[in-house]
């Protein structure tokens, strides 16, 4: 999908999680093609990067670019069990209150209670110790759209 992103972030690869519209965006002429096509809260990446400029308030130097973008990919740390690669997977949280190092593996950014989504890549047992003493397992999803 197309959208509009300032022209100092526009590089090919870089990941954002969208946070929603600015008040701005409301009356722009470019906000189908802009704010639209986007879901809040989930991580995209840019996969292109388009040469054409619009002008755009809210950005720095006041100029978007049109880019590409496509769902990125999410690491979780989870507890689920019975999982290859290739199988689809929901995504329900386990019950953790702890503030760690993997908190943001556990709850990674993008990704909603009761997604669905396949499994890329299984990378095992997570090593290092869950201060819940939680068995969990290194999982890299893709959405089911």
């Amino acid at each position: 999908m197309i959208t509009l992103i300032g022209k100092d972030l526009a590089e090919k690869d870089k990941e954002f999680v969208y946070l929603g519209p600015a008040e701005e965006c409301d009356d722009c002429r470019f906000k189908s093609s802009c704010v639209d096509s986007l879901e809040k809260n989930r991580k995209y990446v840019i996969v292109d990067v388009k040469d054409s400029e619009q002008k755009c308030p809210i950005h720095a130097d006041n100029v978007v670019v049109p880019v590409e973008v496509e769902r990125a990919e999410i690491e979780l740390l989870t507890t689920s069990k019975n999982i290859f690669e290739g199988s689809t997977f929901t995504y329900n949280a386990h019950d953790c209150d702890e503030h760690c190092e993997f908190k943001e593996l556990c709850f990674p950014d993008g990704l909603i209670e009761n997604d669905k989504c396949i499994i890329i890549k299984n990378q095992g047992k997570h090593k290092e110790g869950c201060k819940k003493d939680y068995k969990l397992n290194k999982l890299t999803l893709a959405f089911v759209i």
